[in-house]
């Protein structure tokens, strides 16, 4: 059939104002963050999804939590992350702390053997206070030549516990099994993250609430601060080493064998590094599994006023990874620019969905938010002036 020339262009019309229509009106915004490397992985895998939604960009920097808050501070760029609440007085009155993105914080070793290695909290305080110097230590020996129990819990498709009509989560079983390392007669090779890390915030304030007579010092982002010891002794000078953010600690461990380092549980395989379990308050043994994260997190309570979450890190909950943090993002509820400001609640809100946590950052160990925890947040996002 012969199309006329006016119909040719009444089509053509048509097609560019449906492919206009299609594009959102604020496409193209190209939004710059900065701040904790722990959330970099996570942002490196949804922020091509959030462009596919939105037409907007993200560059982030993960520089560590203190230059996020350094820079939100200055009002230097759009959006910042920091793995611990920013509650100084610097903070600009308009920027809130948003817990956006949960995740564990992983304990990775380079040991040769492929055998799972345990480590009860107090154990893991002495090794990171400088009080545990060799893996034949009697003391790991000890955690990881027992009998130890694993709990595993009943889940949603997303791997979140399930929670009974009251509140608890539901456990399918309790599996209990005899383990048996024998460990090398070999230094401990320690590495910290030597920048200003909320990362180190957590790791510091959980050795300090799970062991204080051994990690006797309070959290600090400077694990030289936050260290009880002193790094220059004899047995901790050359032992004990400093490295830049996530990605600085996880590539060291991985290339010396027998340290041990502390970051976010994507960081792993890349490295070559094993994941160790840990214990907790109820005697047991976890993984940092979404599953773990999710009953330990689910459980923390949030300030309606700062944002900032308080947990338990004596909690009984059997299955609970206790090692598990929330990242903020320093979020302005009153940015010069609408339409960056429009950009980033958008971004905020997609960190939020399946799209993002379960389907394009499923690798990286990060968790969807859910219940009273997630309610709370998205009347955090919805603060925004526009």
């Amino acid at each position: 059939m012969k199309i006329s020339k006016r119909a040719k262009v009444f089509a053509l019309s048509l097609a560019t104002v449906m492919s206009v229509t299609v594009v959102p009106a604020h496409a193209n915004v190209n939004l710059q963050g900065s701040g904790a490397s722990f959330v970099g992985n996570v942002v490196d895998a949804c922020k091509t999804g959030y462009n596919k939604k939105t037409g907007n960009s993200i560059a982030y920097n993960p520089a560590g939590s203190s230059t996020g808050v350094r820079n939100a501070d200055g009002n230097i760029g759009d959006f910042w992350f920091s793995d611990a609440a920013h509650l100084a007085s610097t903070r600009r009155s308009t920027v809130i702390n948003v817990p956006l993105v949960a995740a564990p914080i992983a304990v990775l070793h380079n040991l040769p053997a492929r055998t799972q290695l345990y480590l009860s909290p107090e154990t893991l305080a002495g090794i990171f206070s400088g009080q545990i110097s060799k893996w034949n230590d009697p003391k790991i020996i000890a955690d990881n030549n027992r009998e130890v129990s694993e709990v595993i819990y009943r889940k949603d498709k997303n791997g979140n516990v399930l929670k009974d009509k009251d509140g608890k989560n539901v456990i399918l079983r309790t599996i209990k099994k005899n383990i048996r390392y024998t460990l090398p007669n070999k230094d401990i090779k320690v590495f910290y993250r030597s920048d200003g890390s909320g990362t180190t915030n957590n790791f510091t304030r959980y050795l300090n609430a799970v062991a204080p007579t051994i990690f006797t010092k309070p959290a600090n982002n400077a694990f030289t601060t936050a260290f009880p010891g002193d790094l220059n002794a004899a047995g901790n000078r050359g032992r004990i080493v400093g490295a830049s953010q996530s990605q600085g600690v996880a590539l060291n461990a991985g290339q010396t064998k027998y340290s041990i380092t502390y970051a976010e549980v994507s960081f792993a395989a890349p490295n070559g590094l094993k994941v160790a379990a840990l214990g907790n308050a109820s005697g047991n043994f976890v993984l940092p599994t979404s599953t773990s994260t999710s009953a330990f997190v689910g459980g923390g309570k949030i300030d309606d006023a700062t944002g900032a979450v308080t947990f338990d890190y004596q909690t009984k909950e059997p299955g609970a990874y206790t090692l598990s943090i929330v990242s903020y993002m320093l979020y302005d509820t009153a940015p010069s620019n609408k339409a960056n400001g429009k950009a980033v609640k958008e971004w905020a809100e997609y960190l939020l969905t399946e799209d993002c946590i379960n389907g394009d950052a499923k690798a990286t160990g990060f968790i969807v938010l859910t219940g009273k925890v997630r309610t709370v947040v998205e009347g955090f996002i919805n603060r925004i002036k526009l």
